[in-house]
């Protein structure tokens, strides 16, 4: 009627935009790994590594036991494992983190608990994310019995 003439499969793509947020709430546990292009934010605990072409904020309640690799990251609540952030990784006040972190810069803000080997990227391309159907490392030399 307004001279519209996008097929329906391209406004799907379109409103999953910059704006999308996926949110995983407090008293929610996922058990393994999730990947996701847009922003997320974490209130609940993931087990497993989170992979993220966008933003992750892990909320105050916010757990992950195992990787983070996005382009951005702020960080409330409690990280075991590894950070690759690609740009800046802000960690707040109330953030616990032991990890190994990758990062273009970083801000860390009076009262975080922070205990990690930190390198600075400079720019430089930081760990690719693996594919969905990728292989873990760890996993690649074991034989099905």
């Amino acid at each position: 009627m307004f001279g519209n003439k996008k097929p329906v499969d391209d406004l799907s793509a379109s409103s999953a935009g910059s704006n999308a947020l996926n949110s995983l709430v407090y008293g929610t546990t996922v058990d393994g790994n999730v990947f996701c292009d847009t922003d997320i934010r974490v209130d609940g605990t993931i087990n497993g590594n989170l992979y993220c072409k966008a933003k992750v904020i892990l909320g105050a309640n916010g757990r992950v036991m195992g990787e983070i690799q996005c382009v951005q990251a702020v960080i409330e609540g409690h990280v075991e494992g590894k950070l690759i952030v690609e740009d800046l990784l802000t960690l707040k006040e109330a953030a616990h983190v032991v990890a190994d972190i990758q990062t273009g810069r970083l801000s860390v803000m009076a009262g975080a608990y922070f205990n990690a080997h930190c390198r600075m990227t400079n720019g430089e391309a930081v760990e690719e994310s693996p594919k969905k159907t990728s292989v873990p490392a760890a996993l690649k030399g074991l034989k099905a019995k």
